[in-house]
């Protein structure tokens, strides 16, 4: 059963869905949103277990797709051009494989239509470290990020996973369900199999330093978009959006305009 998403509505002109990563919401795209506002009517989804969507199981693509077929379809989207980070680029991958009809062109940024190995842990560490953090105790997030440093070393990680913190009735909350998230890693890592293929426009874009897209993996991309194309963003890994907005737009931006200009 599909859930009734939480999003954001920027601009006038044709649609345009950005759907971000774990851990995010709709706002990580708010600075390419504004810069593609003047063109487009873009349209910011917090996908389930995040922002200030429903929390509900499964946590899988499949059922993040259905959601964002139903928020089209709330929204009389027929044909949006679709641009996902990450899990949001998974998501979009599914829904243009299983309605290729519904998606006009499609961007994926750092990801690849294959199943990730999990052995490094680094999510379920992650996500241990909130979960131990007494977060009710707690009445700022300075504090939060203050006790999370040993665990987790990186301040821009800690300032990423901290955006999910919200006060509460007598401290701080968490926004997502970490429970769900943690039983959610195994489905996330996965892609899921299908016969099907996206013949529309494609373009996936990689960071240089990330290993998110490898060389071992354009069969398969080529095997499910086979009018798929390949850039590299330098001296960026997989945040490259956030790294280089200014390059990214540029490559996002010149992609979409073609893509309009050729007949439907």
């Amino acid at each position: 059963m599909s859930l009734q998403l939480h999003h954001k509505c920027l601009g006038e002109g044709p649609p345009l869905v950005l759907l971000h990563g774990l851990y995010g919401s709709g706002t990580n795209w708010q600075g390419q949103a504004r810069s593609l506002a003047p063109h487009y009517r873009v349209l910011l989804p917090d996908l389930r277990n995040h922002g200030q969507s429903p929390h509900a199981s499964p946590m899988d693509y499949p059922s993040m797709a259905a959601d964002i077929l139903a928020l089209l379809d709330q929204e009389n989207l027929q044909q949006p051009l679709l641009v996902g980070h990450s899990m949001g680029g998974k998501v979009a991958m599914t829904l243009a494989q299983q309605h290729p009809e519904r998606v006009r062109a499609l961007v994926v940024a750092d990801i690849a239509p294959v199943s990730y190995s999990l052995d490094d842990r680094t999510h379920a560490h992650l996500l241990n470290s909130l979960q131990q953090l007494p977060v009710a105790r707690l009445s700022r997030r300075k504090d939060a990020d203050t006790a999370l440093a040993q665990a987790i070393p990186e301040a821009s990680v800690r300032r990423f996973l901290l955006m999910n913190l919200e006060r509460g009735a007598t401290g701080l909350r968490w926004r997502i369900p970490l429970d769900i998230l943690r039983q959610a890693l195994p489905a996330l890592a996965d892609y899921p199999e299908t016969a099907s293929s996206y013949t529309g426009p494609t373009l996936f874009i990689r960071g240089e330093h990330s290993r998110y897209i490898q060389e071992a993996h354009r069969p398969r991309i080529n095997s499910h978009f086979p009018r798929a194309r390949l850039m590299t963003l330098k001296d960026t890994d997989h945040w490259l959006h956030i790294q280089a907005p200014g390059p990214f737009g540029q490559i996002l931006k010149g992609f979409l305009h073609r893509c309009l200009s050729e007949a439907p």
